[in-house]
Order: structure tokens, then C-alpha cells, then sequence
């Protein structure tokens, strides 16, 4: 037997030993992370919305969360990620607060908001039109 055909052999048969080890160890984490679903764990969905489950349903597979008091909210149950980790979960209060102190300081030091439009200095003597249209006639410029 020619040795490539061997070597080929193993490593196909290396691959697919590894990929059936892989398949059973990701079940088993899948499982385990399934059975700390309960009704009220905080929990994080696969696109970052945080709250507490209020009902899951195993046969529709639907689960039914809170994100804040009086908001609930149907999802799927494979969209649940994980346990809410608390060191990431941010204060919304305190966010808020941060919020409204960097719109306060942009306004007190006279920059504009983000997407606010700026109003054309004085002193500019190209018009819109001008410098859309790419005109550089002087005569234009000084409003004969």
C-alpha cells in the first residue's frame, strides 16, 4: 500500500473522531445551559437584550420575558444566550444621567450635537450653489 493513501486514511479518520468528540461536548454544554433557564433567572438574548424570564414553553419552544416593569416580551427560546452576567449589565440610570451631562457640556461649550446641521458662516462667500456646481467665477463670488 502506498504511505500517502495511509496518512490519508488517518486523518480522515483523525477528523471525524475529532468532530463526533466535538459534536457530544457542545450537546452536553448546550444541555447544561438549557437546565439554568427558569422562570425568573436574568437572562441576555443573542442580540443584547437583557431581562428576566417570566414563562418558558418546551412544546412551541417560546419563552416569555420581562426587559423592564411592564414590558414584556415573546421570544424564542434559542434566542436566550446566556445568564445575565451583572458585571456587564450597565445602570440605564446612570447612563442616562451620563447622557444628559455630555449634551449639557456640548451645548455650554457651543459644539453642535451629533447630526445637528450648522448653519453657514457669514464670512463664507461661497454659496451652495457655487461650491456644489464648482463655479470659481469671481464676478459670481462678489454678487454682480
Amino acid at each position: 500500500m502506498d504511505p500517502t493513501l495511509i496518512l490519508l486514511v488517518v486523518a480522515l479518520g483523525a477528523f471525524i473522531v475529532f468532530q463526533v468528540f466535538q459534536g457530544r461536548k457542545r450537546k452536553r454544554e448546550t444541555e447544561e445551559r438549557q437546565t439554568k433557564f427558569v422562570p425568573g433567572v436574568e437572562i441576555m438574548t443573542n442580540y443584547g437584550l437583557y431581562g428576566t424570564i417570566l414563562t418558558l414553553d418546551e412544546d412551541t419552544n417560546v419563552a416569555t420575558i420581562e426587559t423592564t416593569p411592564g414590558t414584556v416580551l415573546m421570544i424564542h427560546r434559542q434566542t436566550i444566550l446566556k445568564v445575565a452576567d451583572y458585571a456587564v449589565v450597565p445602570n440605564a440610570v446612570d447612563d442616562a444621567e451620563a447622557l444628559d451631562e455630555d449634551s449639557t457640556d456640548a451645548l455650554v461649550s457651543g459644539e453642535p450635537e451629533f447630526g445637528e446641521r450648522v448653519e453657514a458662516d457669514a464670512t463664507d462667500t461661497t454659496s451652495t450653489d457655487d461650491a456644489a456646481t464648482g463655479s470659481t467665477d469671481p464676478a459670481k463670488k462678489s454678487g454682480e
